[in-house]
């Protein structure tokens, strides 16, 4: 009688369940067997190795992680068909529409033409890093045939690489598009994990940016004195309110009695539907201020302004709504203000900056002056306070060194404070005030 151990490893009988194991006519081993698909179903799966061993532990696998719950990937197309299907039907009625616009430049230049030709089931982390890493040290010009559009060419189409590299910031932007398109893909159970979650890429340094000085503000406030804008760029500077939210600004927001303004648009220019009126950045955007009395003062004044300028258009005056407009009444563009700005930089002779770093300089010169950060997370509309945190640390350590010498200050001892000769550099100990 012949006993199981007696039996072949290839013919041998397998409890139900587990699949079976053969050989095929090329050499190879096949094992199949049923495993969780989408759905609440099931569907049977076929693995190949160059043994038996391989093949079983590659079905034994998929078995295992079968009875975790974990359905079977469905995906049988690319990562291009799939990243083009997110962004045409998924991402475009989630993003904001500038948003979107940045997500499908950095699908079309890095993602597709780096990962589309692999098998969206296929893809590993190890796939991700390599690309990653190949593109971070890889030149755009090369890569992209930037020199075929020059008139001249600069780069690799004389040899010479002017090693043109994306930025850490650029390559931490491209793998989070990516993050999220495959986490999509995790949720409608094309693919068991997001293999992209996997990859570390670091903390990029944030961008470093060189706020206003407390002279510069002054010199910057001197020089909007006669503007026709006059009261937006002393909002700007001294709410830190962003580009956007100022000339979405409307009467209608203004308390100028109570001296409060009402957060709640932002008007920005989008490809399909121009300068359009769009909800604020964040849900924590949308948010109630406190107006100086400067700036109230400055609004009337520029309320004033407004209706003289009405009367001088006639029928011709666009009736917007906004605070801030052109002289016919109609918005404002933002490259449009960005000019004025730079021209008021130049009048002020003061170094070249960002519109957006009036609101660093406000934040930077509150927390200066021993505001909380709290106050000016709120001030400032950011979701988290962390965030705020985050933008700002070379302040906080500039605040922590200025409390250590205080402490400093007041631990010195009494004998050698009056043994030692008076320079006139530090204050005295009685004047040394504690916070």
């Amino acid at each position: 009688m012949t006993t199981p151990r007696d039996t072949p490893a290839s013919r041998r009988v397998r409890a139900n369940g587990d699949g079976t194991v053969y050989q095929r006519k090329d050499g190879r081993w096949e094992a199949a067997g049923y495993v969780l698909a989408p759905g609440d179903t099931h569907k049977r799966v076929r693995v190949y190795g160059t043994t038996r061993k391989d093949a079983l532990a590659k079905l034994t696998e998929k078995i295992a992680t079968s009875n975790r719950g974990v359905p079977a990937p469905s995906a049988q197309g690319s990562v291009a068909a799939f990243l083009t299907y997110w962004l045409e039907t998924v991402a475009v009625h989630r993003l904001r529409e500038n948003t979107h616009t940045r997500y499908t430049a950095c699908t079309r230049l890095y993602l597709i033409p780096g990962l589309g030709k692999k098998k969206l089931a296929k893809l590993t982390a190890k796939d991700v890093r390599t690309w990653l890493d190949q593109l971070r040290t890889t030149c755009q010009c090369c890569a992209r045939s930037l020199d075929t559009t020059r008139d001249q060419a600069q780069c690799c189409a004389i040899g010479k690489c002017c090693s043109k590299r994306l930025s850490p910031l650029t390559l931490a932007y491209v793998h989070s598009v990516l993050k999220s398109a495959l986490e999509h893909a995790v949720r409608e159970e094309e693919i068991p994990r997001n293999v992209a979650r996997n990859v570390r890429m670091g903390t990029p340094r944030p961008r470093r940016f060189e706020p206003l000085t407390t002279q510069e503000a002054r010199a910057f406030l001197a020089a909007t004195s006669g503007h026709r804008l006059s009261a937006l760029f002393e909002l700007a500077l001294r709410t830190g309110l962003r580009k956007g939210e100022l000339l979405g600004l409307r009467w209608e927001d203004l308390d100028l009695a109570g001296g409060t303004a009402s957060i709640r648009r932002t008007l920005q220019r989008t490809n399909s539907s121009g300068l359009t009126t769009l909800p604020t950045k964040t849900q924590n955007s949308e948010r109630r201020i406190a107006l100086p009395t400067p700036c109230v003062r400055s609004l009337e004044q520029h309320r004033d302004q407004q209706h003289q300028e009405r009367e001088a258009a006639g029928a011709g005056w666009k009736d917007s709504g906004y605070v801030f407009t052109r002289p016919d009444g109609a918005p404002i563009e933002g490259a449009t203000l960005t000019r004025h700005f730079n021209t008021l930089l130049r009048r002020a002779s003061l170094r070249r900056i960002r519109f957006h770093d009036l609101r660093h300089s406000a934040a930077t010169l509150l927390l200066e002056q021993g505001v909380e950060l709290v106050v000016i997370k709120e001030l400032l509309g950011h979701a988290h306070i962390g965030v705020t945190a985050t933008v700002y640390a070379h302040v906080r350590l500039r605040l922590q060194r200025d409390a250590i010498d205080l402490l400093g200050n007041a631990l010195r001892n009494p004998d050698e404070a009056a043994t030692r000769p008076d320079d006139g550099d530090e204050p005295p100990l009685c004047a040394a005030p504690v916070r």
